[in-house]
């Protein structure tokens, strides 16, 4: 599995997904209902019509990566809403504990108050 960190863009798809859909399929579906680039290394996550299953979808710059979770009891209880909208981004500890079966909406973390992004921590580093 690859690991989540607070410097990935984390999108999860509001709608669910046909459980046959492969690699292909799915960066479609971040071009056309999303309008994301799915190279761009943003994780993406969708889930199935019953709630059983997760695939995340994830480019590192050689190929894709696709991982799917199937709970073998349950459903995943918890998927972020939007109204009006196609997809929702996660905070990197929001998509850990969606992948987790958990549900974030009733856990509360502290506050981001800094962006983690590297290109703009150098820009504001003069020597």
């Amino acid at each position: 599995m690859i690991q989540i960190t607070p410097q990935m863009r984390v999108l999860v798809a509001i709608e669910p997904v046909d459980g046959r859909k492969g690699i292909d399929s799915l960066a479609r579906l971040c071009q056309e209902k999303l309008a994301e680039d799915p190279f761009s290394g943003c994780v993406f996550i969708f889930r199935s019509r019953r709630s059983t299953t997760v695939r995340v979808l994830t480019y590192d710059g050689q190929g894709f990566w696709l991982l799917i979770k199937r709970l073998s009891k349950g459903r995943f209880s918890w998927w972020p809403e939007g109204e009006g909208h196609t997809a929702r981004r996660l905070e990197a500890w929001q998509a850990q504990l969606l992948l987790a079966a958990g549900d974030a909406s009733r856990v509360r973390a502290a506050p981001v108050w800094r962006s983690v992004n590297p290109g703009a921590a150098s820009a504001q580093i003069r020597p």
